[in-house]
């Protein structure tokens, strides 16, 4: 059966991102922003809580080293490097897990960090090198250097499908830095298709294929509530 997952805690200090105590009923599982992009201690834990609160699993959605801007920045960094600072980001969020008696149950690499994991096998290693530390299964995209690296590297890949973004002709939602509005009964619609048929349909208009594992709606898009409420429905449609 298909998921539903969420960007989720991704508010810092007295600042707020998203509607996460409206949005946790809805969703299966929460990725939860580790510090480096967005989040604190104090977030992630609260999320934390909230997830277990719901029943909702938790996974860790480490970021490149970007606060400033949300890590939707592409930028250099060495395999080693960055594999440390993922290590650096999960542990933190493991540790608030097992203070909740909770297990972490994936990644999920944030923004920018995600795209160049899908074309770029030295992310993609760095990832699996994190990974190789907390065994859990990775987020990805079907038919990236995603599913090429760590399928060969043994790590289980959860496909996902974009709700609230648009795709280009590779089959690859286009990250954007800021998210906006998309219409409930649309992005329903094409989450339908996706499941059903395994495809999408481009922002040029081309057919492309896709697999929907799980389907991810962003906290931070602005009627993000509205969207994961139709998702879901069209979820429970298809089960």
């Amino acid at each position: 059966m298909t998921t539903l997952n969420c960007d989720m805690g991704e508010g810092f200090g007295l600042y707020r991102m998203g509607d996460d105590a409206a949005l946790m009923p809805l969703i299966t599982a929460a990725n939860v922003a580790c510090g480096f992009h967005a989040s604190d201690f104090n977030h992630m834990r609260q999320t934390v809580r909230l997830a277990k609160a719901h029943g909702v699993e938790v996974g860790a959605h480490p970021s490149l080293p970007d606060l400033q801007g949300f890590g939707r920045r592409e930028m250099k960094i060495g395999r080693e490097e960055l594999a440390n600072c993922l290590i650096y980001q999960i542990g933190a969020l493991t540790g608030f897990l097992r203070a909740e008696g909770m297990a972490l149950a994936h990644i999920k690499p944030h923004g920018s960090l995600y795209g160049m994991a899908a074309r770029m096998e030295d992310i993609a290693h760095a990832v699996c090198d994190a990974a190789d530390v907390f065994q859990v299964p990775l987020y990805g995209i079907a038919g990236t250097v995603h599913e090429t690296v760590y399928a060969a590297r043994g790590h289980r890949l959860v496909s996902e499908f974009y709700a609230d973004l648009d795709y280009n002709d590779q089959g690859i939602m286009i990250i954007t830095r800021e998210h906006h509005a998309v219409d409930p009964a649309q992005a329903a619609a094409r989450c339908r298709e996706a499941i059903a048929d395994g495809r999408t349909t481009s922002q040029s208009g081309k057919v492309v294929s896709v697999r929907a594992d799980s389907i991810c709606v962003h906290s931070d898009t602005p009627n993000a509530v509205a969207v994961a409420a139709a998702v879901a429905d069209v979820i429970r449609a298809a089960a």
